[in-house]
Parts: structure tokens; C-alpha cells; sequence
């Protein structure tokens, strides 16, 4: 029996996909098709999958075409299934002409001729109009999030507003699909949903203006200063039926998922204590020290605080803060905090250095994430035996960006279907911290 292998996400399958079936299929007797895990499609930047895992499989099952149906989950499987299963032809689409050669070592390699004129990235484009997305705030992270942007299909990054006409002009430089605006009211009568990445002190103003225009809002952190306009912004978010989503990208990171499936499974047992550290030092601190909101705590604490709050899923019981700061704008913040079950400390600087690690620390072990952990594609579980080290890596394309924006578009787009990962819950509960120390709640110490 002659056996062949191909590989697919079979993303909303069409006759494209089922004329390659039947041609593999013609190659020997038995065919075996891999279906891409979800979580595979993500490490590797594959965004803009439409239906689930499930689904793809059916799909392909219902064709009645595939003998055997597998699912691919990691790189390198290939080869596993080549040798697991005896496999004499490997075939794949002839888009990926010269890609995997390597497998003649194992197997025949055979390209086969795709179907002209079909895609599911057409059928995704055709299924639902294109989403205009304006930004409000040019720095680096509304670079990022451009760049980002044109990897996730579904929305297009048209209008760009920011109070500094030279920064706009500088931003705009080289984006030929942009559109400047002179004021937020302008931008937003033109797009269908918003990145707010103004300063924190005007997030209010800008979330509430947005949602009035009918735009869902993507908002850089803290979304909130006070619990007040926190309500606020999500009673007005149900009232016009719109997503207010935050821009915390660490959330959707695939190894920092992975992470929080393993601390919840108790691998290291029942968490007692959690250690989190940000910082950064920028260029241009001078300048920046004249603005009290982009201080430590105004621009880490929603960070730092959501892991402990992910996995404590409680309501903090107490809270100690210290802030050094300096003619009114906090370089350093240390803070204790209280949960039922445990404890848990933040530094984060603003101007001022700290290893940027994060240590979980359970009764059976621990698990460590090395700096910078907010851009996570490493862990490591550690128990008493030192020689029993896990390690564990997950790769991720770009910056990390590309998984937050697909999120918040796949939300706007399947309200029913999606799974939300940072809830509302978890927002309020960093605003209540946040609060204390924008309320002047901590101790304050003046640096020299």
C-alpha cells in the first residue's frame, strides 16, 4: 500500500481545497491529512483562521477523500508522521514550491498545482466588509501597531490624529494609505473602530467620544483612572452594543497562554506568592518626566498587575504602594498586595532599572520567566530537584502585536464565539489599584 501525507488548515474549505485532496489522493492508496492545531497557526502568525479546529476537521472528514485525518501541532511533526505512519509521498500545494525538500530525505516530495482564482484569505475578505481603523496618538506603539496592523486581515489603518501636527506629519511619513486628521470628532465620523493611544489622562474623553461615533475601541493601558469612568465607558459600550477592549498584548502571547494553563493545572501547586517586575528607561527622559501620566506606575501598572490578577481571581484584600518621584512624577513604584489566598509585589520603573522578571511561586514549585517577561516566549518550571527542570518555548512572529489586534477584530466579528481572555472583571479590579495611586494613596518619597 502506497501511503501519502499533505498538510492544511482547511480554513473554510472550498473546491480549491478539495480538487488537491483528490489530486494527492490519485499519488498512492491511502491518504493522511494533517489539519493545523489552532494554537500552531498562532505561533506562527497564521491569524486569520475563520473557523475552529472542529470545524476544519469536519470539513475535510465530510469530503470523504482523507483515510486518516491527524492534527499537526508543532514544527518539525512532519518528519514524526512521515516515520510514525511509514509514509512513501509527501505532497503540498505548489505555492510552497522548494519549502520542504528536506522531507526527500524521508519520502518522496511532490508539488501539486493549486486551483487558480480561489483562496480562503478571498473568502474571508468577501464575507465581511473591510474595518477602517483610525489612530489617536502617534509614539512608538502606534508604529508597532501599524506595522502589526497589515498582517491581520479584516481591517485596514486609514486616519491617524494627533495634537502635534509634526509628529502626525513625521508618523505619516511613507504610509500612503493614511489619512490625517485635525481633530478626534473628524477621524472618528470615518472609521467603524479606534486605537486610543493618547495620553491616560485623556482615555477617558476620547473612549466616550468614540463610542458615541459607533467605533469599537482598542485603548492602550491604563484604559481607566478611576472605577468611576471605568463603569462609566462599559455602561456605554453595552448601551451601543460596541467592543472596549484593551491593548494588553502580553495576554495574547502564545507561551504567556500556555503559562497560565499551567499554573491553573496546579503543576506547581497552589500559588502563594507572586513577584513582578517592569521598567524602562527611554530616551528623552527629561521630556517625558514634564508628564506625571507617563510615570511608573501610570504607564506599567496595568501590566504588572495583570498576571496577579489572571491567577489570583480574587479581589484584592489590601495594598501597601511607595512611589519615589520627583517634582510630581513617580521614576520607581514598590507594592505590596494581599489576596485571600496569597501575596504578591510589584516594582515598576519609569526612569529607573529593575530586572523585568516574573516569579510565581507555588507549594510544589515554581515557575520563573526570564526579562523581559511581558514579551514572553520562554518559561521555566522549577521544583526542588534541580536536575528536573521544565523548560518550555514558544515562538511568535513580529513583536507580538499581530495576536492583540487579531483578537480584538475576531471579537468585533464573532461575538458569540469568542472566548474573552482579558474580561471586563480583570480591568475593573487594575483600576482599583490604580486608583489608590492616582487618588495619592501611597507613601510618597522625593528623590534628590
Amino acid at each position: 500500500m502506497k501511503k501519502v501525507i499533505t498538510y492544511g488548515t482547511y480554513d473554510l474549505l472550498h473546491h480549491g481545497h478539495v480538487a488537491l485532496l483528490k489530486r494527492a489522493k490519485a499519488l498512492g492508496d491511502y491518504l493522511i491529512v494533517g489539519v493545523t492545531a489552532d494554537g500552531f497557526d498562532k505561533e506562527r502568525g497564521k491569524l486569520n483562521v475563520s473557523q475552529s479546529l472542529a470545524e476544519r476537521i469536519e470539513n475535510v472528514r465530510q469530503t470523504g477523500i482523507a483515510d486518516q485525518i491527524i492534527v499537526e501541532e508543532y514544527e518539525g511533526q512532519k518528519i514524526s508522521d512521515i516515520q510514525k505512519y511509514g509514509v512513501d509521498i509527501f505532497t503540498i500545494g505548489s505555492d510552497w514550491v522548494g519549502k520542504f525538500d528536506y522531507l526527500s530525505e524521508y519520502c518522496q516530495v511532490v508539488y501539486l498545482p493549486r486551483t487558480r482564482g480561489i483562496s480562503s484569505t478571498s473568502l474571508r475578505a468577501n464575507a465581511k466588509p473591510t474595518l477602517r481603523l483610525g489612530i489617536i496618538g502617534v509614539d512608538h506603539v502606534a508604529e508597532r501597531f501599524f506595522v502589526a496592523g497589515k498582517t491581520v486581515s479584516g481591517m485596514e489603518i486609514t486616519a491617524v490624529y494627533d495634537p502635534d501636527p509634526q509628529k502626525m506629519t513625521k508618523f505619516c511619513r511613507g504610509k500612503s494609505t493614511l489619512e490625517r486628521y485635525e481633530s478626534v470628532e473628524a477621524l472618528l465620523a470615518d472609521c467603524g473602530a479606534v486605537l486610543i493611544n493618547s495620553d491616560p489622562d485623556k482615555h477617558y474623553e476620547h473612549i466616550l467620544s468614540a463610542l458615541d461615533a459607533g467605533c469599537h475601541v482598542i485603548c492602550t493601558p491604563p484604559m481607566f483612572l478611576t472605577l468611576e469612568m471605568a463603569q462609566e465607558c462599559y455602561r456605554r459600550a453595552d448601551e451601543k452594543g460596541l467592543i472596549l477592549f484593551e491593548a494588553m498584548k502580553t495576554l495574547y502571547f502564545p507561551a504567556f497562554e500556555h503559562m497560565l494553563l499551567l499554573v491553573k493545572s496546579g503543576v506547581i501547586g497552589a500559588v502563594k506568592d507572586i513577584d513582578v517586575s517592569c521598567s524602562q528607561v527611554p530616551e528623552q527622559m527629561e521630556q517625558i518626566a514634564k508628564n506625571k501620566y507617563l510615570g511608573s506606575l501610570y504607564d506599567w501598572g496595568s501590566t504588572a498587575l495583570m498576571p496577579i490578577i489572571k491567577i489570583y481571581e480574587s479581589e484584592c484584600t489590601g495594598c501597601d504602594l511607595t512611589s519615589f518621584q520627583k517634582e510630581g512624577f513617580s521614576y520607581f513604584t514598590r507594592g505590596f498586595l494581599h489576596y485571600p489566598n496569597g501575596t504578591a509585589s510589584i516594582r515598576v520603573g519609569k526612569g529607573m532599572k529593575v530586572e523585568g522578571e516574573l516569579v510565581i511561586t507555588g507549594t510544589k514549585g515554581y515557575l520563573y520567566v526570564p526579562a523581559p517577561w511581558w514579551r514572553t516566549d520562554y518559561f521555566e518550571v522549577r521544583t526542588e530537584d534541580l536536575r528536573n527542570v521544565k523548560k518550555y518555548y514558544y515562538s511568535y512572529e513580529g513583536d507580538g502585536f499581530r495576536y492583540m489586534i487579531y483578537n480584538f477584530l475576531y471579537r468585533i466579528n464573532n461575538p458569540e464565539r469568542y472566548t474573552i481572555q482579558h474580561t471586563r472583571q480583570d480591568v475593573l479590579r487594575a483600576t482599583a489599584l490604580l486608583e489608590r495611586f492616582h487618588k495619592g494613596e501611597c507613601t510618597l518619597v522625593e528623590l534628590g
